[in-house]
């Protein structure tokens, strides 16, 4: 069996810095850095993408709203397909000029915050994405929320998908995740979250807040670099899947 590890890094903004991504880099297998809407910039960018290269880590675009005081977890209202279209485009190609630079290859990408939240429930957002995508270059690998509406507009765009659970993220029964408004939502126990994705990648299913087993593909476990405690989280995690005979490595398609 192999799962891949990611993480959500370069989503510091000039002088402010957010989580240690050199640790994060070097437990991760894959990383979707932040292309300057909800966070980073081009300095930030390269700098993520150049230590990516080093570590041997595959890189992805993590295109949000524009909406940097509030790191991209505010909705956009009234937001049109074509408006999101241009926005996810815009920050793929930033980050595909910057990598390019750093002499490395973006390979996915995965939408950040409130746009993937409400691409999860919504068609239109959803599909919005997936165009977005399939026009920049179609073999970009679309890393989906497993059980989501992102699942069917990345096929519907004939997208080669990979299925992703969140490490650090209670589930509600409906199988999306739990708001940031509740409390509970974000989980930091290492120990319990390493069985947690022991089990995740062993059963292909998650358990929700309520206890309720959620059947879920499990291509890919995210580890958010800004949970209190990210680094200690991932190398529990990475530590017990290995040990538990599971290999942890990039995911590929095809």
């Amino acid at each position: 069996m192999k799962i891949d590890l990611n993480c959500d890094l370069g989503e510091g903004f000039g002088a402010w810095s957010m989580g240690d991504d050199a640790a994060m880099m070097s437990i991760a297998t894959s990383v979707n850095v932040a292309c300057g809407f909800h966070a980073g910039d081009p300095d930030i960018m390269h700098k993520t993408v150049a230590m990516a290269k080093q570590h041997g880590v595959s890189i992805g675009a993590h295109p949000g709203f524009r909406d940097l005081h509030g790191f991209g977890r505010r909705p956009v209202p009234g937001i049109t397909a074509a408006e999101i279209e241009n926005l996810v485009a815009y920050q793929i190609g930033a980050l595909q000029a910057v990598a390019s630079l750093a002499g490395h290859k973006v390979t996915h990408v995965k939408a950040h915050g409130a746009l993937s939240n409400v691409a999860c429930e919504d068609d239109m957002t959803a599909r919005a994405i997936a165009a977005a995508i399939k026009a920049v270059d179609p073999s970009l690998i679309f890393v989906v929320l497993a059980n989501s509406k992102l699942v069917d507009a990345g096929e519907a765009a004939g997208l080669p998908l990979v299925h992703e659970v969140f490490a650090d993220r209670a589930y509600e029964d409906d199988g999306n995740l739990v708001s940031r408004r509740k409390p509970g939502a974000v989980l930091h126990n290492p120990e319990e979250i390493a069985q947690r994705v022991l089990r995740m990648a062993q059963d292909g299913a998650v358990v929700s807040v309520t206890g309720k087993v959620i059947k879920m593909r499990t291509d890919t476990v995210c580890i958010h670099g800004d949970t209190r405690g990210a680094v200690e989280i991932a190398r529990g995690v990475r530590s017990l899947l290995e040990s538990s005979g599971i290999t942890v490595a990039p995911f590929t398609c095809g």
